[in-house]
């Protein structure tokens, strides 16, 4: 072993070691451990900041951009609708999206599934009061395992593919990978759904997503039903299934600018009358989408999207002394002196009455603002309010919903035919949304996880390092040492264990690259058809469960789902043991030797 392998083994220790233990983040891990490998010159200086520029660095980051978009259009609204029951228990949602994500990621690039499937998901937990991190990883997971099944469906497959066509003249064809890759997907995803989920802890991550959202306050507002709208004559009481999938409660209805009696249950709906809604802002906003209504004042809404400013939604209490306090927004001009909508107001524990912009506002109220994008702040001064932390809150642009979904599959589909590279499809989606406004460009990079970003930055050098100084050869060649004499079986077992331990470490299509070639030479030392040696490689290259770093997908999700580094080897540990045992079999019936 030389010096520089010494020294990068030595490092690859420290930094797993650091990020199990847990006590610094992951980012400054990975990056502290790169800087020391220049440092100590197994690095090159120039190639030290390579993996930021690296295509898969590039993909976290657009595909985030792009799940934004799919958001703010309202792509993943339709998709919760017709798709997702936030009542479903928990194991039964696993099953169903693990089961849509296998399926999108057999035909499409399955990081382009999980961009697609992660927003809906998010938005389900959050509507059924669980923590987004039970779900996130299993369905991470399923969309990896759903990649496996053909030839398009992740990149080692691609590789495996091409290293064939080099070595024997043949590729694999399109479906060549499914009778293996089909049997794990339906073995992992029936484990994950089953008792996976179950692995995965739910201390503070639960506890803390639970707080956040039992601090979310309820607005009362209105929504007016538009001209041509398929709602009017239809009475309240036909919208309580909508209203309930929403979690928004309908209070009452206003009509020709007055509040009639009680619920008005079993009132036809007419064009332009209001809906009083309770709710908190994301329901509200998803509830007015689901049933294409428009804000209370729809004409200063389209003023505002018309000047091509945008809007925002933005949250604010009222002290004591402030402008608003004691007024309605009608009577200060609110909307004309600072073209701003009041669409909600939250009061604890007290009933409000009368219309929204006529209701007198009371100091301790919180106020649900729609304000032009840029002006938050001076509106919040003019008002006297103090604004609320920023929640993420946002105006789903339901109009554009379609147009949002046929880019990203258009970009999609061109990818998976090999018709434009993926990071440069993504590149386009996003600037498209940037210029069809379905993205304020001022939050571009707000939606960017950074520290991600890091961590693949600085690890992708780092595992080119290694491979680089011999270190992965240097594995190969104790793997082929280390099983002359055993059956052909054992053989194929334990290149598949040290295929997925390298995956884990390194990037899995820098795996593939450097595990085919190795399972074709011990095909041939033994004797026997290399083809089954190249699945094996197939299979471990992408089942890469243990790390966050292993897979897009698992990098993906680390912030969404509130997870430590340590937290993947509890179900993914499993998962690979159970892939291990499960493709074996299925390898040498379909496949033999």
């Amino acid at each position: 072993m030389t010096t520089d392998q010494t020294i990068l083994f030595t490092l690859f220790a420290a930094v797993f070691v650091l990020l199990i233990w847990g006590r610094f983040r992951y980012d400054i891990v990975a990056f502290g451990a790169l800087m020391l490998g220049v440092v100590l010159g197994v690095v090159p200086a120039d190639a030290a900041f390579a993996g930021f520029g690296h295509p898969a660095t590039l993909v976290v980051a657009l595909v985030l951009v792009v799940s934004a978009g799919l958001v703010r259009s309202g792509a993943v609204y339709l998709i919760t609708r017709t798709l997702v029951d936030s009542t479903r228990a928990l194991g039964a949602h696993i099953a169903i999206m693990g089961g849509v994500g296998g399926v999108l990621s057999a035909f499409m690039n399955n990081v382009a599934a999980l961009a697609l499937l992660m927003p809906v998901d998010i938005q389900t937990a959050r509507k059924a009061g669980r923590a987004p991190g039970l779900s996130l990883m299993p369905l991470s997971f399923a969309t990896i395992l759903g990649g496996m099944v053909t030839l398009i469906g992740t990149p080692p497959n691609i590789i495996i593919a091409g290293i064939r066509e080099d070595a024997l003249g043949e590729s694999f064809a399109m479906f060549d990978f499914a009778p293996v890759g089909g049997v794990v997907a339906i073995a992992g995803l029936a484990f994950v759904a089953l008792l996976g989920w179950r692995l995965i802890p739910q201390g503070e991550t639960a506890d803390a997503a639970g707080a956040a959202m039992e601090e979310i306050a309820a607005y009362l507002a209105e929504l007016t039903i538009p001209e041509g709208s398929k709602l009017i004559g239809q009475r309240i009481s036909e919208l309580d299934e909508a209203a309930e999938k929403n979690d928004v409660a309908i209070l009452g209805l206003v009509r020709g600018g007055k509040r009639l009696y009680g619920r008005q249950r079993n009132t036809p709906l007419a064009a332009g009358d209001a809906l009083v809604i309770e709710a908190v802002p994301d329901a509200l906003d998803e509830f007015r989408a689901a049933l294409s209504l428009d804000y209370a004042e729809k004409q200063r809404e389209d003023l505002l999207r018309a000047e091509g400013a945008g809007v925002t939604l933005v949250e604010a209490v009222v002290p004591v002394g402030a402008r608003i306090a004691g007024k309605t927004a009608q009577a200060i001009g609110l909307s004309w002196r600072r073209r701003t909508v009041l669409l909600g107001i939250a009061r604890q524990g007290r009933r409000i009455t009368s219309r929204v912009r006529k209701t007198v506002v009371q100091p301790g109220d919180i106020l649900l603002l729609l304000v032009p994008e840029g002006a938050e702040r001076d509106v919040a001064d003019w008002l006297g309010t103090l604004p609320l932390a920023d929640r993420g809150l946002a105006v789903t642009e339901s109009s554009k919903v379609w147009l949002a979904i046929g880019i990203f599959a258009g970009a999609v589909i061109a990818a998976s035919l090999g018709l434009i590279y993926l990071p440069v499809a993504l590149g386009i989606v996003v600037v498209a949304y940037v210029l069809a406004r379905v993205l304020p460009l001022s939050e571009l990079y707000t939606h960017i996880e950074w520290p991600v970003v890091v961590l693949l930055g600085s690890m992708i050098p780092l595992g080119a390092a290694l491979e680089a100084s011999g270190g992965t050869e240097l594995i190969a060649g104790w793997l082929v040492t280390a099983t002359q004499g055993l059956p052909a079986w054992a053989v194929l077992t334990a290149l598949m264990v040290v295929t997925m331990t390298l995956s884990d470490v390194l990037n899995n299509t820098a795996t593939a690259i450097v595990a085919a070639p190795v399972g074709i030479e011990m095909a041939r030392a033994l004797g026997v058809d290399p083809d089954p040696f190249l699945m094996a490689v197939a299979v471990a290259a992408s089942c890469a469960f243990l790390t966050p770093i292993g897979h897009k997908n698992n990098t993906l999700i680390l912030s969404a789902g509130g997870y430590r580094f340590s937290d993947y080897w509890r179900m993914g540990l499993p998962v690979e043991i159970l892939v291990v045992a499960v493709s074996i079999p299925a390898i040498l019936f379909f496949w033999p030797l």
